[in-house]
């Protein structure tokens, strides 16, 4: 795959970054109305797995994202058709504050109701907002300074993962709409804590940090989705290269961007040629590879990838990547900004290649191949995923503004 990619991309580098922009928003419409005439009201578009269309609950961690990406799309081409859906499929989330929800309500409403909010100043939307804010901040726990993500059982109290950077953004949106700093404020510890508790000193992440919640002691470190316990989950790096970058934007403090420029810096030279990450930087096959027998690894009567076997790419972590280094580049200068901005075309250049674009039509309606869901449980390998859809048009959006400037 890496082959095919690099031939691709040399015959596609002269296309100008306007036109093939303009090329994926063309094809990201066209694949977003595929998926609104076949997909129920009740239902989101989760993946397309073994010729099988996923789709799920309105209350699952993903369900923001579809919405999200119809407003991006809108954004890009004021298409009053995409309007009207990407309104229908936001306002179908409404029932989320009625339903037994998570640490990831941030990605559900912010990335729905929130671009809509930005683009309709609906205060409808604003509203929802704020209220769901409210129910984020209901899992934050003072003693240990985050907000708890995985609900706990019998196995485990308090988990924090990387993830949860990002669902900060609702917070501090819901901060300034609301004019309630006590949100700001929880985002802050969260983000203090994670810099503090998930980061190796090569700046790379752990996935999972447990905390006993009565006295913020760190219990254990370890992954749920990455190869094992200590090595480099992509997407995870990418949350949080991603999540410090919005930090700053939203407070300022310089500690949070010199900590994404820690993150960029570990991520960028794990990236193969063609910028798309491996499921895990760390994963076997890999060029920073650890051993199969690596603690926390994947069990072999699970995990069906064998020595010798293409590794796994992630085009979501990649996405992730690129958006948050167009971001990271606008707060930087020199030699900086242009490696950050040079990395992220080079993966927006791949992402709009034969090999992992869609075409019309196909892929059950998404707009990317080869994501990489949960490899622990073999989900969604080789296979579409909404977020990376989401954040691909993200990443586009934002490079194609920075030349209005």
């Amino acid at each position: 795959m890496i082959v095919a990619s690099l031939m691709v991309l040399a015959c596609t580098a002269a296309e100008p970054m306007d036109k093939l922009t303009r090329r994926v928003f063309d094809r990201a419409r066209a694949q977003s109305l595929v998926i609104d005439r076949r997909l129920a009201p009740d239902k989101v578009p989760v993946t397309f797995e073994n010729g099988e269309i996923k789709d799920g609950k309105l209350n699952g961690w993903t369900s923001g994202f579809y919405p999200g990406t119809l407003w991006y799309i809108y954004e890009y081409s004021g298409d009053s058709q995409i309007l009207e859906v990407a309104k229908r499929r936001t306002e179908a989330l409404d029932s989320l504050l009625g339903m037994k929800t998570h640490h990831d309500i941030g990605f559900q409403v912010n990335c729905s109701y929130g671009n809509g909010y930005r683009l309709t100043a609906n205060p409808a939307y604003r509203d929802m907002i704020v209220a769901a804010a409210a129910k984020l901040a209901g899992r934050f726990n003072p003693v240990v300074g985050c907000t708890m993500s995985w609900n706990p059982n019998e196995k485990w109290k308090f988990r924090v993962i990387i993830d949860n950077m990002m669902n900060l953004e609702l917070l501090l949106n819901a901060a300034r709409l609301s004019g309630n700093d006590s949100l700001k404020q929880m985002a802050c510890s969260h983000a203090n804590t994670t810099l503090k508790n998930h980061f190796r000193p090569d700046a790379s992440s752990y996935h999972v940090v447990e905390y006993d919640p009565e006295t913020g002691k760190v219990l254990k470190r370890h992954t749920h989705q990455g190869f094992c316990d200590e090595s480099a989950w992509s997407r995870g790096q990418s949350w949080g290269l991603y999540g410090f970058t919005m930090m700053f934007r939203e407070t300022g403090d310089s500690t949070y961007l010199n900590h994404a420029k820690r993150i960029a810096a570990y991520i960028i030279p794990m990236l193969p040629e063609d910028g798309v990450p491996e499921w895990d930087f760390n994963a076997p096959g890999t060029k920073r590879a650890f051993g199969l027998d690596a603690k926390g690894a994947p069990k072999p009567e699970v995990w069906k990838w064998k020595e010798g076997d293409k590794v796994p790419r992630d085009a979501s972590a990649a996405a992730v990547i690129a958006s948050g280094l167009i971001e990271l580049s606008t707060y930087c200068e020199g030699p900086e900004r242009e490696l950050y901005r040079k990395t992220a075309v080079k993966i927006m250049r791949t992402l709009a290649s034969k090999e992992y674009l869609a075409e019309e039509g196909e892929n059950a309606g998404f707009l990317l191949k080869h994501g990489a869901f949960n490899l622990h449980k073999w989900s969604g390998v080789d296979a579409p995923l909404n977020y990376a859809d989401y954040y691909y048009l993200e990443a586009l959006l934002r490079y194609a503004q920075l030349n209005k400037k």
